[in-house]
């Protein structure tokens, strides 16, 4: 009985050593996602908090190994609520949390007052923030992931001369700093292209009633409207577009490709809306299609815009910290601008301020409820 009690005793000990050795094997690896989970914008950050984990996920599941040792990814999601002042706070609080790889912020006004705290504390961040700014300030580890407001606006503006054959454009923008540097943008590229801009209104991207600066642009006998602003307010602007008997084009950009503006819209946005959205088609992409069966297999809906691009980049990371065989965020971003990575919708390379060497723009409208792909460039 002595000698069975001392097999159980040696065979305990040994599972509990080689338990041990296998922790001691793995090392956990915090990556944030910070985006709106609350507010009018919770739909976009929670599709892309969506990408991030399903990347996690599955690299868990193929138990990556950096420097000996197996990685584990912790996901560390914050609500910037889509607001300066609650972002600087997030970003601070992530850091503090020993985050040194963050996807995110969503919007451009959160981007450029967090990318100093991520730079301070020598983090990486990847963002879909659009504005030019955000890539300015010369921080080694900020990466903007999609194309830019000059790609985005120029695009736009391209199209709605050469496709839609516009003359006069009304121009109206939500003060962000989004909405700001897309509108401006588009006014630089539309007037370079011949088009008349007739005049430029400010609104908040806190407003339901538009109105006002809609009654004043019909006045001017315009072909289209630009809006620098997000679905929430791009909806019902269509909708009060329609009352007012303003039959004439919605453009905006990405942040008007989302099945949400449909959604929030109804029956006023069809065809009458375009919008610009930084990379390819996923539908035409060769792992798209996988991409897609996969996201909607596991959150049980469809990807909205940036679900892709947040995947791709998390994964972009993890290849570059393989690479380098380092978790050093510094290391890391050095490898991730010294080589590319071919993602499900486009192939991600950096040029020095970590901006996209390329990034394709594919302009959409809407049919049933759903955006529709026109061209990309």
């Amino acid at each position: 009985m002595a000698s069975n009690n001392k097999s159980i005793a040696f065979a305990a000990a040994s599972l509990l050593l080689a338990s041990q050795a296998a922790l001691a094997q793995e090392q956990v690896v915090k990556i944030g996602i910070t985006g709106p989970l609350s507010g009018a914008n919770a739909f976009a950050g929670k599709d892309n908090e969506n990408g991030v984990r399903l990347a996690l996920e599955e690299l868990n599941a193929k138990k990556v190994s950096v420097g000996g040792k197996t990685i584990k990814f912790e996901l560390k999601s914050e609500d910037d609520q889509g607001d300066p002042k609650a972002g600087v706070a997030v970003a601070q609080k992530l850091v503090d949390a020993g985050v040194h790889f963050v996807l995110g912020p969503y919007n451009s006004g959160v981007a450029i007052p967090a990318s100093r705290i991520y730079n301070d504390a020598g983090a990486i961040m990847s963002t879909v923030g659009t504005n030019p700014k955000v890539t300015q300030s010369g921080y080694k580890g900020v990466f903007r992931i999609v194309a830019s407001d000059t790609q985005l606006g120029g695009s736009m503006a391209g199209y709605a001369a050469k496709q839609l054959k516009l003359k006069t454009i009304g121009v109206i923008d939500d003060r962000t700093a989004f909405g700001q540097g897309i509108a401006a943008e588009f006014v630089k590229q539309a007037k370079a292209s011949g088009i008349t801009v007739a005049g430029h209104e400010f609104t908040t991207d806190k407003a339901s009633d538009f109105a006002a600066i809609l009654t004043k642009l019909k006045s001017k006998n315009i072909d289209a409207i630009f809006f620098g602003g997000y679905a929430p307010q791009g909806a019902p602007m269509a909708r009060q577009m329609r009352q007012l008997g303003l039959n004439v084009k919605l453009l905006g950009g990405d942040t008007l490709c989302s099945p949400e503006m449909a959604k929030l819209g109804g029956d006023a946005v069809g065809d009458n809306v375009l919008c610009a959205q930084g990379g390819a088609i996923l539908d035409k992409q060769a792992d798209g299609p996988g991409f897609q069966t996969r996201y909607k297999a596991r959150f049980k809906q469809a990807p909205d815009v940036y679900a892709a691009a947040f995947y791709d980049q998390t994964m972009f990371m993890v290849q570059s910290m393989k690479a380098a065989n380092s978790l050093d965020p510094s290391v890391v971003a050095a490898a991730m601008r010294a080589s590319s990575y071919k993602g499900v919708v486009g192939t991600y390379a950096y040029d020095a301020n970590g901006n996209m060497k390329q990034s394709a723009v594919t302009i959409y409208t809407f049919k049933n409820g759903a955006p529709f792909a026109l061209a990309t460039n």
